[in-house]
Parts: C-alpha cells; sequence; structure tokens
C-alpha cells in the first residue's frame, strides 16, 4: 500500500504509526484515518469495509500442530488462547460454549509473540500479522474453518481527512488483487 500510495500520489504524505488502541490512534490524535479489524462502537468515527483476512492460527514452531498445513476451531478448544480483549479480534464467543479455550489476556502484539513463541499459549489473528510480524520460534497456519475478519478504514465523521476516498479505493483494490 504504501508504496503504491508513493507512486499515485505523491503530492499526499503518508505515515503509518501503530497505536495499539481500539481506534487505532483516531482518538488519540495519533492519526487522521486508521485500518482496524474490529467494529468501532464509538459515533465520532465512520468507517467502511476495505477488505477480508483469512484468520490464522499463531503457534509455537515445535508445536504438534505446526507440523500441519491447516488447523480447525476444534483442534485449538483444549488450549490455552492468547488474546488482547481492547483491540483483538479472537474471542472465546467464536467456539461453541462446550468447546471453548482456555484464555489469558495480553496488550501488545510483542508479548503475544514473546508468550506463543513459549509454546504455553496459542493465538489466533488476522493473516497481515503474519506478514507485519515474522517471529523466530512462530508459525502461523490458516484456520480452515474461521470467520474471515473484516478489515475496515475509519476516519472522523465530521472531520474526514481528503484523502479518505482515495485510501479507502485503493485498500479495497489491493484487497480484491490479493
Amino acid at each position: 500500500f504504501q508504496r503504491r500510495w508513493g507512486r499515485e500520489r505523491p503530492e499526499t504524505e503518508l505515515h503509518l504509526v501503530r497505536v495499539n488502541s481500539t481506534t487505532a490512534g483516531l482518538a488519540e490524535g495519533a492519526c487522521d484515518l486508521a485500518v482496524v479489524r474490529r467494529a468501532l462502537d464509538d459515533r465520532r468515527f465512520e468507517s467502511a469495509i476495505v477488505g477480508l483476512e483469512r484468520r490464522l492460527c499463531a503457534m509455537a514452531a515445535d508445536d504438534p500442530l505446526a507440523r500441519r498445513r491447516s488447523v480447525r476451531m476444534a483442534d485449538l478448544a483444549g488450549r490455552t488462547l492468547l488474546v488482547d480483549r481492547r483491540t483483538g479480534t479472537t474471542t472465546p464467543d467464536l467456539w461453541p460454549p462446550e468447546a471453548r479455550p482456555a484464555t489469558e489476556e495480553t496488550h501488545d502484539v510483542d508479548d503475544w509473540l514473546n508468550v506463543i513463541s513459549t509454546g504455553r499459549c496459542v493465538g489466533m489473528t488476522a493473516e497481515s500479522t503474519a506478514n507485519q510480524y515474522p517471529r523466530p520460534g512462530v508459525v502461523y497456519r490458516p484456520v480452515r474453518d474461521g470467520e474471515p475478519i473484516a478489515v475496515r478504514l475509519a476516519w472522523w465523521r465530521d472531520e474526514p481527512h481528503p484523502a479518505t476516498q482515495a485510501v479507502m479505493e485503493l485498500l479495497t483494490e489491493l484487497y480484491r488483487e490479493g
């Protein structure tokens, strides 16, 4: 996205920031546009779905499930799932009540990956996490029966950035192209 944006729209400089909050930096004033993977409940913001991502399971490289090409939700039912309740896309509600995994909480992707690398917990995440956060000792496997995760572009409802529409169009196009 950044490279293509720079080629096609050199007049509008783009800076990516990472803010681990429910609004990905919008409410904090750190950004004008945010890519989020959870619907925002705050009425100050508007959002639109720009794409879908597969769910992946993150696990220690020596986990028995790591030998598989993919996993199922049921494979994780007896495991401890590491979740970020503020910003994560995975909750025990994705499983039937009788098959929900135990959970532990984390608040940061680096801590999430460090704990997963120990083998104590597994995680479930959007496909982009595997691209943005490769980590020695951690592997990602598709969850073949996991619901896709909607990716949204969010902005201030009353003061949208002038590039909002162009960003939305490019993100949508890139997600469509895969």
